[in-house]
Order: structure tokens, then C-alpha cells, then sequence
């Protein structure tokens, strides 16, 4: 019933805060939604979400892996296991508790429970042995210690270790635990949208370099703006280190949390290593981004990423189709890849994607599967046909970077990007938007462009003629154009209506060029000569070769 003991604040700095002074709840305004509800924080801001009609982005084309860990046999720790953790680790019965940490004969088992209380991942430890750990099988790397988080806090710790979080749970503080070290990412694309209720998170990592750089990489992906470094006093390597010496009060260290402040003004100097790498790349290191498919280019040509490439040319000559090789080309070596093709539904484009990557007009329904399952942990899809918001496009890719590590973002096209054939002004602040993206983010963006209307198709194009604001081709890295020889395709045509045999010259020359007008990081400007393969929609390096199927299947199976 009503009653005088809930008070909102509706203006000043505390706007928005309420506290009922008859129970001592309070908080925000997603906390009172959820009280009022009864819903928790995960649930309220999913209400709220669709209050406000703030859509989550939607992907197509990805099936995140399901964990199928079977409970493991265990049970409460009482013998070496117990001693173990309460006498040579210092653990609380109440944190041990807390955590659900059991005992499986020599072994410590920690249980990585979903905040629903679903199983996700086990591991084992062997007390006598560090070395001798395991994970179960069926296991999907996640954050351990949900199961000790409180639905409404705000704040919380991740840390580098199984013990450490009910260490910090001790120390006063609600911690997760990631489950491969400093350098193990996998674990963000399941715990996102979990880690999105808090407001600010503390990265308490290891001190030295792999601890520092593993703690940098993961607030890059969660967000710099609310993550902070936690540091250690000197002499203690971690949480369970403070326990064992007697300190049970975390208060100070959190207090002196570092935020992680914007790296853009640096001493030159800093740079040297990363200048030597240019010149001297490690060779175990990899390049830094990913080749065009054909042998010939590798020595020229270099995707590299924080680079913005254009693909230009006429309607009609195979943009759409190049740019598909070289995302199926990237994909099978390693990289993970967003498009955001706004001519054509999913369907459409997956359909022309699979027929790329299975290098044939119709795979059968089990080869095509087979296609899907390959682009499962490589491959996503911004599903919107139209003319899609710039701002919006921009939101989902950032959001795609950081939560899956996507290093590829291809956007077709840039007329279908909400903006004005005759707006320069919003062209040029949506390239420049691109830029900041591949250069914060330290990703590839292919951007397809279309050129000015022309007399006819059968010149080539270059840099001058992309349609739109001079700046487009200003801004980017690398412009190119694919170009369609409609000359060699009439005299075929010409020779095939007549029942006249096609010319040896005209046979030699090449169905397309791929012209590099320009290579802002790279020393070769040029044209690469291209074969068009009409089975696999590929593009080869030379005439007569194969089209190659980037996804490996029976030959009996292959066709329908």
C-alpha cells in the first residue's frame, strides 16, 4: 500500500538515485525496476531495454558453442583436499562455501556455474601438483564464481586465478576468476552480455608482462571507460597471497584501482620496438593482417589491420564476389570476420558465400552444412537490408570487436549507409568514423564504394572516379578497383553467335582487374590480372586453374 518511507530523487546530482527508508533498498533506476518487479539486474535492464526500444545486435551466420560438461562426482571437501584449502591456503569454510569448491579424491574441483546455475566448465587441480590440472570434457571456457556474485552489486573483480576469487570474496569483494590466465581471451564472448550490469570492473591480474598486457586486451574488449588495474603491495603476488599473510581487508588496494587512461599521447621513444617489427617482423609472429587469395600478390599486396580498403567498380563487376573471396580467404586463415551487406538478405548472401567456399554451383545439403559449421567461430552477419544508420552500423561492429575479437569488418555498400548521395559532409564523417574504428581497434575494414556514372563500361576506373565526397578516397588506406574486360566478354560473345572460334589473343586476356590506385603502407601500386570462374563465383590467379574449396568434405557427398 502507499506509504511515505520511498523517496526518488528527481533532480540534482543525485537524480535518479531512491532509497526506501522502511527496508534500507536503494540504488538506481534499474534497481528499482527490478524491485518493483521482483526481476534481477540481467532482467531489468532487458525490460528496460525494450522500454526504451534499445535493440541488442543481431547476428546471423555464428552458433555459439554449448557447454556438454557432465556434473562431476565430488563432494564437499572434508579430508586432504579441505586441509588443503583452509590450512595451507587460508580459505574460509564460508568462502569455500560460497564458491562451491568440492573434492574429488587428491583433487580440488572448481565448478564454473552460469548465474542461472547451469554447469559451463570444471576444473581440477591435484593439491600435491600445480602442473597436474584438467579440465573437463565438454567444458566452454567461462568466468568462474557466479554462483558467489549478489544479483544487484555493481562492482566486481576479475582475477587471474580459481583461488583468488574467494580470496577477494574474503577481502570484502565479489570476484570472478578467468579460466585459461592472463592471455586466454575465449571466455568474453559467453560473459558479455553476463558482465554488462556492472558498472565499473576491477582487472586484478598478475604484475608481470603477460599479466599487464592479458589485463589491457581484456579491458579493450569489456571496455576502457569502466575498468581499472588493480596493483598489489610490494611482496604479494596476488589475493591468496594477502589471505595467507593474515590480511583480510582489500578496501585500500581497490581504492588505489588505476582507470586505464586513453593511450594517445605517447613519448616517440615508447615506439621503438613496435618501429623495429616494422622493419624486422618475428617470424613466429605472423603478418600483420591477412593476404588477398592468389600466390602472385602475397609479395605486393597485404590486408593489414588498422587499414581502410575500398573496393570500387561498376554495377555489376563482381564487387560483391571479390569481396567474398577475400573474407572466405581470411577466415581460413584464422581471422573471424562481420559483414554487413545491406543490398542483400542473409540467405542471399550466405548463399553466395557457401557457393565461394565450397567452389561449386550446387553442394549438396550435407556439404552445405558442412559450410555452416566451418563459419560457426568465424563468421557473423549485421542483419539489416536498406539504407542502415551509419551510427548504428558503428555500434554493432564495436560491440562485434570486443565481444567475439572480429580483426575483419566489411560494410556493402557505402550508398546503403543512410547517408545522402550529396552529403560530403556526412560521407566524410562517416569514413572518418571507419577510421577511428580500424585505428582504435586495430581491425581491417573493406568498404564497398561505387564510381561516377560513365560513358560506358569498358574503361578501366580508378581513384577519381568514386562516386561521393573527395575525402572517401582521402581517408582511406588502400582504393581499389575491380574492373570486368565487357570487351573480351562481346568478342566471345560476338565469336559465339556467329559459330566462329574465339581468338588465342583474346582467350589470354584476363576476365578482370583487381587496380591498387593506391597503398598507403605498402610500397606496390599496380593491376593483378584475374580469372573469372563461373561455378565457384571465385576469382583465380591464372587462367585455367582451379577454383579451391576452402571447406573440406567427401568427394562423393560434394554434389546433390
Amino acid at each position: 500500500e502507499a506509504g511515505t518511507s520511498c523517496k526518488v530523487r528527481l533532480d540534482g546530482a543525485k537524480a535518479g538515485l531512491w532509497r526506501d527508508f522502511a527496508s534500507d533498498d536503494g540504488g538506481d533506476l534499474l534497481d528499482l525496476w527490478g524491485a518493483v518487479r521482483g526481476l534481477d539486474l540481467h532482467e531489468s535492464m532487458t525490460e528496460a531495454r525494450a522500454f526504451l526500444g534499445i535493440a541488442e545486435p543481431e547476428f546471423h551466420g555464428h552458433r555459439p558453442k554449448q557447454p556438454s560438461v557432465e556434473k562431476p562426482r565430488c563432494c564437499t571437501p572434508k579430508s586432504a583436499v579441505k586441509a588443503w584449502l583452509t590450512d595451507t591456503r587460508k580459505l574460509s569454510e564460508g568462502a569455500i562455501a560460497a564458491y562451491k569448491i568440492a573434492e574429488a579424491e587428491r583433487e580440488a574441483v572448481f565448478p564454473y556455474l552460469a548465474p542461472d546455475g547451469a554447469l559451463q566448465f570444471v576444473k581440477f587441480r591435484n593439491i600435491d601438483d600445480k602442473k597436474r590440472m584438467r579440465v573437463a570434457e565438454g567444458s566452454v571456457a567461462s568466468l568462474f564464481g557466479w554462483q558467489a556474485v549478489p544479483d544487484r552489486v555493481r562492482e566486481i573483480v576479475i582475477c587471474e586465478g580459481e583461488l583468488d576469487a574467494p580470496a577477494w570474496w574474503m577481502l570484502g569483494y565479489p570476484a570472478l576468476s578467468v579460466p585459461n590466465g592472463a592471455q586466454g581471451l575465449s571466455w568474453i564472448e559467453a560473459e558479455y552480455a553476463r558482465l554488462e550490469r556492472f558498472d565499473v570492473i576491477y582487472l586484478a591480474f598478475d604484475a608481470d608482462e603477460p599479466g599487464q598486457k592479458g589485463a589491457r586486451a581484456v579491458a579493450e574488449r569489456l571496455g576502457l571507460e569502466r575498468c581499472r588495474l588493480v596493483e598489489m603491495p610490494p611482496s604479494f603476488k596476488d589475493a591468496n597471497d594477502l589471505i595467507i599473510h593474515g590480511i583480510h581487508d582489500g578496501s585500500g588496494i581497490i581504492a588505489k584501482a588505476k582507470s586505464i587512461d586513453p593511450a594517445e599521447l605517447k613519448p616517440a621513444q615508447s615506439f621503438v620496438d613496435e618501429v623495429i617489427r616494422e622493419f624486422y617482423p618475428p617470424k613466429d609472429e605472423g603478418p600483420r593482417g591477412f593476404y588477398a587469395p592468389w600466390e602472385k600478390t602475397e609479395n605486393n599486396l597485404l590486408l593489414r589491420y588498422g587499414d581502410l580498403t575500398l573496393i570500387n567498380g561498376v554495377n555489376g563487376h563482381g564487387k560483391s564476389q571479390i569481396v567474398g573471396h577475400l573474407t572466405l580467404h581470411a577466415l581460413a586463415s584464422g581471422e573471424r570476420a562481420c559483414i554487413a551487406s545491406m543490398e542483400l538478405q542473409p540467405r542471399r548472401l550466405l548463399h553466395r558465400l557457401t557457393r565461394q567456399a565450397a567452389a561449386m554451383a550446387e553442394p549438396s545439403i550435407p556439404y552445405i552444412r558442412a559450410v555452416h559449421d566451418w563459419y560457426a567461430d568465424k563468421l557473423w552477419v549485421f542483419n539489416v537490408t536498406g539504407a542502415a544508420k551509419a551510427q548504428r552500423l558503428l555500434e554493432v561492429f564495436t560491440y562485434a570487436r570486443r565481444r567475439y575479437g572480429i580483426r575483419l569488418f566489411v560494410v556493402d555498400s557505402l550508398l546503403k549507409c543512410g547517408i545522402a548521395e550529396d552529403d560530403y559532409n556526412g560521407q566524410k564523417l562517416f569514413v572518418e568514423a571507419l577510421c577511428d574504428f580500424k585505428n582504435e581497434f586495430d581491425c581491417h575494414v573493406l568498404l564497398v564504394t561505387h564510381p561516377r556514372k560513365g560513358e560506358n563500361e569498358i574503361h578501366e576506373r580508378g581513384k577519381m572516379d568514386v562516386r561521393g565526397s573527395g575525402a572517401i578516397t582521402d581517408l582511406a588506406d588502400n582504393v581499389t578497383t575491380i574492373w570486368r574486360n565487357k570487351k573480351k566478354e562481346k568478342e566471345i560473345e560476338d565469336a559465339r553467335i556467329v559459330g566462329a572460334d574465339v581468338g588465342e589473343d583474346t582467350q589470354k586476356k584476363p576476365d578482370a582487374l583487381w587496380i591498387w590506385d593506391k597503398q598507403r603502407n605498402g610500397e606496390w601500386e599496380g593491376k593483378v590480372a584475374l580469372w573469372w570462374d563461373q561455378a565457384s563465383f571465385q576469382y583465380l590467379g591464372f587462367q585455367r586453374q582451379h577454383a579451391r574449396s576452402y571447406v573440406g568434405f567427401s568427394n562423393s557427398e560434394q554434389t546433390a
